[in-house]
């Protein structure tokens, strides 16, 4: 009898493991990933915040308050990861179908739309072509595949949606905010009636306590911080980093307490995005501290629900043999989902208003932190209606649109905001020089209105904070590097070069071939004009403006970032743009970071990202911050506040410059690889993209750099490798590689690989 019962059991975990194992090799042959309109949780339904276990098509019951993500396209566009892990993997064709019942999606039947076998590689952003959809309705659709090396696929899993009461032939879509519980890490006894709660990081949140009372007389004083003093949450912690404290009166008997946080009247003004009624006003706070309360306080006893756009913490990774990096790091993709809390990238808790340089930082580092893109664009065409007043920010927005069409392959915020994207290139601001200004009365009142400022005029910014305003005296340099401003500025020039390029492409992808041809061959004209007017010649390096020998950081980093330094003058620029250290703000350190790498100098930008003095990403984790600084130390801006996404671009440098990822064509139909860790012995890192995961493990050793590149499928990249100081022999799969030297870069070009693993390794004699 015990024989016979061991039998059936083994018989029973084998007929168990075959089964799942058939359930994975079937989850790994169809598509997944499935997005509508850049949203993948279209079928998801949230109440007040909490993720809920029903599903769009599944309301009808439901009488409390519910979120969704509301399609408000007729025609959205859909994209999905394409199955397969065999090298070379590319889709030949795809077949969707649309229902308007979740019974006929699961039976195959395409109702709505059937889109039959389509012979095509696209796998992002492929428009539904059925009947215009209707308003306030749930659709259905799923997706199979035919690739070079699997042949057809299962069909996906369903995916659902409902369309918004009123629709367009396009328009964005969003999540709503999402909350998560949290509780903390520590609880502390300080005296015997107060306790300090420690959640580890701050977060947008708001707090739920339980106590018990004998009286209906008592009354606890809560302390809510970003920041400790000793050993109680600072009352008094300068410029706008946040405290706040609330009496709260008990009930005799145990009851839970939520702590209604106040209004603060800067960030609620009309300006602010506002926090939606279904979740409610909230504080950033790390610390809590009960004061008054005699019985012991449990970590159960108290929580925060941390508010934030939903965010996958699971899609990316780094780490490295450098600890500090690997700090800075973890702080700065935290940044990004912290910084989310209002549902549109916003500069911190002390306005809560969009600016396009906050807007560019953080859709980078979104960007690359999660496979997620949505919130960059809705804060982008939220700004093109309501710009804010640098000149250069004005000029960001076509940085930010072009970013936005790379990463996504999307064209159609392009071509539904191009008119106004024009305007911002600033060309009726050019004056006979051919340079642009905003200080030579060219900005009338049609030009104004052209940007969607009607009677505010735009000024030159270079950085921020200038010298002298927000609590900085005279003789304290700002962050602009002592940069002179005069009527013909370096900077905002340079963006107007950047600006010129990426509007010739744009249009390109518009097939609007007149305006391809202008803004091409105005870039062309324009950087000749620009290097006369501003590259120095006796100095090897560019000075500020037109009419002053004043040469800055700034006037450097851009030229550089932007691919405008003449040819065998890179030298030169680099050695002086050394010389100024950080001296740029956290934003303008973005662009600096940028520049290092373009010029190759690996090691220099690993120093810049991991030095320890107060001018660096390491102050902020040393100062006590868990969430990037508005700027590098209290003392360089006095008003800052402690929760500014804008000071995380390590999220973003890490991933597009140290390891190397980036796309070269929309969409990431091809991936560029280019490594540089300088003297890091090691480094891995997961990097998300709208077609799947980029996984890298990178070793560096004298006599041998070798790494293993895993493409996900329907994606090929070119790959490069740091050119060694000696000979060396490069193997792809142990398949002998012919590289070619990059003219003018340290590195070395070892060509195209498709999809799969690759272990490329380059032994070095």
């Amino acid at each position: 009898m015990y024989k016979t019962k061991k039998t059936i059991t083994r018989i029973i975990l084998i007929c168990s493991f075959v089964f799942f194992t058939i359930l994975l090799q079937a989850a790994k042959n169809k598509p997944s990933g499935l997005m509508t309109d850049l949203i993948e949780h279209t079928d998801r339904i949230w109440q007040n915040g909490y993720a809920s276990n029903i599903f769009v098509w599944q309301t009808d019951g439901a009488i409390e308050p519910f979120q969704y993500a509301q399609i408000r396209s007729t025609h959205p566009s859909l994209s999905w990861i394409v199955p397969g892990e065999a090298e070379g993997t590319r889709q030949t064709a795809y077949h969707i179908i649309f229902a308007d019942t979740h019974s006929d999606a699961v039976a195959g039947k395409g109702t709505v739309w059937d889109s039959g076998l389509t012979g095509s590689d696209q796998s992002t952003a492929v428009l539904y072509r059925g009947t215009e959809l209707k308003k306030n309705k749930c659709y259905f659709w799923r997706v199979k595949c035919v690739t070079n090396t699997g042949g057809e696929s299962e069909w996906s899993d369903v995916k659902a949606f409902r369309t918004a009461s009123a629709l367009s032939e396009y328009a964005a879509t969003s999540y709503p905010q999402v909350k998560s519980m949290e509780y903390p890490v520590s609880v502390t006894t300080v005296t015997t009636d107060t306790h300090v709660a420690d959640f580890g990081k701050d977060a947008f949140s708001q707090l739920l306590l339980t106590l018990t009372s004998l009286s209906d007389t008592d009354t606890v004083l809560v302390h809510l911080g970003e920041c400790m003093s000793g050993n109680r949450v600072d009352r008094n912690p300068g410029g706008s980093i946040r405290y706040h404290s609330y009496p709260l009166a008990l009930l005799k008997g145990t009851y839970t307490y939520r702590i209604k946080i106040a209004k603060d009247k800067l960030n609620t003004r009309s300006a602010a995005i506002l926090m939606p009624e279904y979740v409610g006003e909230v504080l950033p706070f790390r610390y809590c501290e009960i004061e008054g309360y005699a019985p012991p306080l449990l970590p159960g006893m108290i929580s925060r629900e941390h508010v934030h756009y939903p965010f996958d913490t699971t899609a990316s990774s780094f780490q490295c043999s450098n600890d500090t990096l690997n700090q800075i790091w973890n702080m700065c993709k935290y940044s990004i989902q912290a910084t989310t809390f209002t549902g549109m990238y916003v500069d911190g808790d002390r306005e809560r208003i969009p600016y396009e340089a906050d807007a560019l930082i953080n859709q980078l580092c979104h960007y690359s932190v999660e496979r997620e893109y949505s919130m960059a664009r809705r804060t982008h065409e939220y700004l093109l209606q309501y710009p804010t007043w640098p000149t250069e920010w004005i000029l960001q927005a076509v940085l930010i649109a072009w970013n936005d069409y790379m990463y996504t392959g999307d064209s159609r915020s392009l071509e539904a905001n191009y008119n106004i994207l024009k305007a911002r290139t600033l060309m009726q601001l050019r004056e006979k020089n051919g340079m642009i200004s905003t200080t030579t009365d060219l900005q009338t009142s049609e030009f104004l209105s052209s940007i969607n400022r009607p009677n505010e005029k735009i000024k030159d910014i270079v950085d921020w904070p200038h010298t002298g305003i927000l609590g900085l005296n005279k003789h304290e340099g700002g962050e602009a590097d002592g940069f002179v401003f005069t009527d013909y500025n370096t900077v905002t020039n340079a963006y107007h070069y950047e600006v010129l390029k990426f509007m010739g492409e744009i249009a390109k992808v518009l097939d609007l071939k007149s305006d391809a041809s202008l803004f091409g061959e105005e870039a062309k004209m324009f950087l000749i004009k620009f290097n006369k007017m501003f590259f120095s010649p006796k100095l090897g390096y560019y000075v500020d403006g037109d009419t002053t020998s004043h040469a800055s950081l700034h006037a450097n980093m851009f030229p550089v970032a932007f691919g405008m330094v003449p040819s065998g003058k890179m030298n030169k620029v680099m050695d002086f743009i050394q010389t100024r250290g950080m001296a740029c703000s956290v934003y303008g350190s973005q662009f600096l970071m940028d520049a290092i790498y373009e010029s190759g100098n690996a090691d220099y930008g690993l120093h810049m990202l991991t030095k320890t003095d107060d001018r660096g990403w390491y102050n902020m984790i040393r100062a006590g911050s868990t969430i990037s600084l508005e700027a590098w130390d209290n003392k360089y801006k006095p008003n800052q506040d402690w929760n500014h996404a804008w000071g995380a671009a390590p999220a973003n440098i890490i991933p597009r410059k140290v390891i190397g990822v980036e796309p070269l064509i929309p969409g990431y139909g091809l991936a560029r690889v280019k490594p540089q860790i300088g003297s890091l012995k090691w480094a891995k890192s997961t990097i998300p993209t709208i077609k799947g995961k980029i996984q890298l493990a990178i070793e560096n050793k004298p006599e041998k750099f070798s790494m293993k590149v895993v493409l996900p499928a329907n994606m090929e990249a070119e790959v490069y490798l740091p050119l060694p100081s000696g000979k060396y022999e490069i193997r792809n799969n142990g398949t002998f590689v012919k590289a070619t030297k990059v003219k003018g870069e340290p590195f070395l070009y070892v060509g195209k690989i498709t999809s799969g693993t690759h272990e490329i390794t380059m032994d070095i004699k």
